[in-house]
């Protein structure tokens, strides 16, 4: 099993930051992917960003593309995601998944381990 732990959520401003960790413990893999998703209220959870933990890959969906920078501390086994110029339709709550592989899939359902979720609220 994978545990994973997001923190750093919060209530900021419209144009302000915030910087999420999740980090992970227990079993590991030989090459795995790290994305960030969020689901906001009445809406299904989507795809934010990726990172694969052996070639360093990176995807980001579009509405966060130049806003929001996805990276990793290998020695610490956490993965960050920087959020900065942050809208009202940020407004979330955001979850990190783990799936084994180093192809960085959008689908949710390609993800196997899943954290607690942290929220982000920004306001107008």
């Amino acid at each position: 099993q994978v545990q994973l732990v997001e923190s750093g959520g919060g209530l900021v401003q419209a144009g302000g930051s915030l910087r999420l960790s999740c980090a992970a413990s227990g079993r590991t893999f030989s090459t795995y992917v790290t994305g960030w998703f969020r689901q906001a209220s009445g809406k299904e959870r989507e795809f934010v960003a990726g990172i694969s933990w052996n070639d360093d890959s990176i995807d980001y969906a579009d509405s966060v593309k130049g806003r929001f920078t996805i990276s990793k501390d290998n020695a610490e086994n956490t993965v960050y995601l920087q959020m900065n110029s942050l809208k009202p339709e940020d407004t979330a709550v955001y979850y990190c998944a783990v799936r084994s592989g180093s192809y960085i899939y959008r689908a949710k359902w390609r993800y196997d381990y899943w954290g607690q979720g942290t929220q982000v609220t920004v306001s107008s």
